[in-house]
């Protein structure tokens, strides 16, 4: 399974991944990334509250330098990316500690919730090794209704 790079340090991973690729570590990437870092793993924000929390922070940065900035480190290995049947994208910070977790998303508010499960892990690799495939990652999109919305 594909190990996420660590986090732990912005200056570190983060700004010699950036100048690898020749590019610099501005001060939008920073925030965005030491926001994901302060709300820790298992929390999902959208680019929207993504750019809602840092502008509450007095950060001057636009929705477009933000959802550029989630690919970006999506692309990297520092975010994962939840794509919602919807159309909408969630992200998280990613981590060793919870590399293979599956989601339950309110098809209504997009509120997710985090779980894990031996069972779907164990049906991913059996697939995969049925038909030949190496497995990389195993994901599962619950679409539900929470019960707020219920």
């Amino acid at each position: 399974m594909a190990a996420p790079i660590p986090v732990n340090r912005i200056g570190g991973p983060l700004e010699v991944g950036l100048h690898q690729d020749g590019r610099r570590l501005t001060p939008q990437r920073r925030k965005v990334l030491e926001l994901f870092e302060r709300i820790g793993t298992g929390t999902h924000l959208s680019a929207e509250e993504v750019h809602h929390q840092l502008v509450q922070e007095k950060s001057k940065v636009s929705l477009a330098t933000i959802y550029r900035t989630l690919r970006l480190l999506v692309s990297m290995g520092f975010l994962h990316e939840l794509e919602l049947n919807e159309g909408g994208h969630r992200f998280e910070l990613s981590s060793h500690d919870h590399p293979d977790h599956h989601h339950l998303v309110c098809v209504r508010c997009g509120r997710t919730e985090e779980f894990e499960s031996s069972q779907v892990l164990d049906a991913g690799r059996i697939a995969a090794e049925k038909i030949g495939f190496q497995l990389i990652e195993s994901t599962l999109n619950v679409r539900a209704i929470c019960p707020k919305c219920q």
